[in-house]
C-alpha cells in the first residue's frame, strides 16, 4: 500500500527530469541548405549561409521558422513578400485549389513531353528518310543498271527518262532535308 501512494509521484520526478533535461537539445541552430534541406547543429551555420536563412538560434526562434517548417527557400521568399498580386494569391488559395493548379501543371508538363517525344520522334524518321534518298541519289549518279518491279511482279530496268524523273524526286527530297 506503501508502495502506491509513491507510484505518482515517482511518475512526476520522472516527468519533470525528461522536461529540464531535454531544455539543452531545443538550444540548437536551424537553417535552410543550400538545397532547402533544414539543418540543425548545435553548432553555428557556416558564414556561407545568409542571415535570412537562419531560422533559429539559442535563445530565440525567429518568426521565419514558424512560416516555412516545410518551404523551401524561393518559396519562403515569395511568401514574405505580401505585396506582391501572386504572394496575395497564393495565400488565398485553398488546398483544393492548391491541387488544382497542380494538376494544372501536371498536365501542361505532361503534353509539353509528349510534344517534345513526338518531335524527337519526327526528327528521327525525316533523318531516316534523307539517308535512305542520299544512298538513292548516290546510286543514280553511279550509272549502274537500276531494276523495278511492275504491277506483275516482273522486273525492269529504268530507262534515261525515268532515271532522270527519279532523280528529280529525290533532289526535292533533298532539298526538304537541307541539304541538297
Amino acid at each position: 500500500m506503501n508502495s502506491f501512494r509513491w507510484k505518482p509521484i515517482r511518475m512526476a520526478v520522472v516527468a519533470l527530469a525528461a522536461v529540464a533535461l531535454t531544455g539543452p537539445a531545443s538550444a540548437q541552430y536551424m537553417w535552410l541548405g543550400e538545397n532547402g534541406v533544414k539543418q540543425y547543429s548545435d553548432i553555428p551555420p557556416p558564414s556561407s549561409v545568409p542571415k535570412s536563412r537562419i531560422l533559429k538560434q539559442p535563445g530565440q526562434a525567429s518568426p521565419q521558422a514558424l512560416q516555412t517548417n516545410n518551404t523551401a527557400p524561393a518559396e519562403a521568399d515569395a511568401e514574405k513578400d505580401t505585396g506582391s498580386p501572386a504572394a496575395k494569391e497564393q495565400a488565398a488559395m485553398t488546398t483544393a485549389q492548391r491541387n488544382a493548379e497542380y494538376n494544372k501543371r501536371r498536365i501542361e508538363q505532361a503534353e509539353k513531353d509528349k510534344k517534345a517525344a513526338d518531335e524527337q520522334k519526327l526528327a528521327g524518321e525525316r533523318a531516316r528518310t534523307c539517308d535512305q534518298a542520299r544512298a538513292y541519289q548516290r546510286s543514280l549518279e553511279s550509272g549502274e543498271r537500276l531494276a523495278r518491279m511492275d504491277r506483275n511482279g516482273e522486273r525492269f530496268f529504268l530507262n534515261d527518262a525515268q532515271r532522270a524523273q527519279e532523280a528529280a524526286e529525290t533532289k526535292r527530297i533533298l532539298g526538304d532535308c537541307g541539304k541538297g
